[in-house]
């Protein structure tokens, strides 16, 4: 009984140390994320500023199906079912405008510093 309830112990601390090290490597290399859901025909946000490195998650949340198109080219996700993701992660400064290739009147941009 002590055995186990020691090994639990190291287990618990040992994913503790793999969680804040994995943590702190992407504090101090610059990355992060950011959530952008699509619902109700719309970006949410419509506008983002992030910093480079970072990865934007888009997520339908609506009960149409939509995909995710920069109109410069640099990313097109396929056509996402509600609940279904894509993820891009925007190395280069610059302002990318994006738009759902189903619904163009759905548009949104980020701008990268």
């Amino acid at each position: 009984m002590k055995k186990s309830l020691l090994s639990a112990v190291i287990l618990c601390v040992v994913a503790g140390v793999v969680v804040a090290a994995t943590h702190l490597r992407a504090a101090s290399s610059g990355s992060s994320t950011t959530e952008v859901k699509i619902d109700n025909f719309s970006f949410n946000p419509p506008a983002l500023k992030v910093k480079t490195g970072t990865t934007i998650h888009w997520t339908n949340r609506d009960d149409m199906p939509h995909n995710v198109v920069a109109e410069d080219k640099t990313f097109r996700s396929k056509v996402m079912d509600t609940d279904e993701q894509f993820s891009f992660t925007f190395d280069k400064p610059g302002t990318y405008s994006y738009f759902c290739g189903l619904h163009p009147r759905m548009r949104a941009t980020i701008t990268v510093e």
